[in-house]
């Protein structure tokens, strides 16, 4: 991890480098599991190297890290949508979603994000935070059935 880090709350942010990747796994996975009750084990078992071996390298990646500086969330960024952004069961609702989407808001000028329509806690969030739903698609960028919400921040 980077020296440059932001300290907020009691999470920390800082760059997400490879010597990360495999934590940040453990951490979507533990994640998905968690919320994404309509995925079979079998999407799982797809997008887990996937995330690993793609996904991760494509974004601006940022982790937030405990007081042990454990990796309990990420976000992944680019250009000015957010792609990706997970946090540990353990540690949902506790602030750390909230920082990494401000700071995906404050440094990246996110303002897009695409959520799966069935991953109800997700969508919930992002509109708590000031998304609203633009569009909608029937299956993934996969073109697998789970229909994805495409939200944008409203302008303040």
């Amino acid at each position: 991890m980077s020296k440059s880090m932001m300290k907020k709350n009691t999470y920390t942010l800082e760059k997400g480098e490879l010597a990360d990747f495999p934590e940040i796994v453990e951490v979507w996975e533990a994640s998905v599991r968690a919320t994404h009750h309509f995925l079979t084990e079998e999407d799982i078992l797809y997008f887990k190297p996937l995330i690993l071996h793609e996904y991760l390298d494509a974004v601006d990646l940022w982790v937030a890290l405990d007081q042990k500086r454990k990796i309990i969330g990420f976000l992944g960024v680019i250009d000015d949508s957010i792609e990706m952004l997970f946090i540990h069961p353990e540690h949902r609702g506790m602030g750390a979603g909230k920082l990494l989407l401000h700071h995906a808001i404050d440094t990246f000028h996110a303002k897009y994000v695409d959520v799966n329509e069935q991953n109800v806690q997700a969508v919930n969030f992002y509109k708590k935070m000031g998304f609203i739903t633009q569009d909608r698609s029937e299956r993934d960028s996969l073109g697998k059935p789970y229909p994805i919400l495409h939200m944008k921040l409203k302008p303040t």
